[in-house]
């Protein structure tokens, strides 16, 4: 059984759990509307570059190249306010926990490539789509 200072803090810890997965979800649901919407954008491009020869790995690559931009910059700017912020958390703890560059650097590639699998399903998609149906009325 845990201390009693502890019992609080177990609670707090499955709330923002709960929470934090919750927010992930809701940031992936973003990302994939978003990527939904940057393809249909650009569907005659990568109907050009299929009539010209891009492969199905090149037109991927090509798609999820943006968001990966994005993404690590968003690691990049957010990793310095979370080790901030958990550092100045966990000062008002008895026993604690050193915050590693390799913790931050770890979260920050699960988040890359959880963007890279929620991108790539449209990425494919549309990189597997017949040139002909998006060029036909040019």
């Amino acid at each position: 059984m845990a201390p009693a200072w502890l019992y609080g803090t177990q609670h707090a810890g499955l709330a923002v759990g709960f929470f934090a997965v919750l927010a992930i979800l809701v940031a992936c649901l973003g990302l994939f509307g978003l990527s939904a919407y940057t393809i249909e954008q650009r569907i005659k491009e990568i109907g050009v570059r299929k009539v010209l020869g891009a492969s199905v790995t090149n037109v991927v690559f090509l798609l999820n190249q943006e968001f990966t931009l994005l993404v690590g910059l968003g690691i990049a700017v957010g990793a310095p306010v979370a080790w901030f912020l958990m550092h100045r958390w966990l000062t008002e703890f008895p026993y604690r926990i050193a915050i590693s560059a390799g913790l931050l650097m770890s979260c920050g590639g699960l988040a890359l490539l959880m963007a890279w699998l929620t991108v790539s399903f449209q990425s494919i998609r549309a990189a597997r789509m017949n040139p002909v149906r998006s060029l036909r009325y040019e």
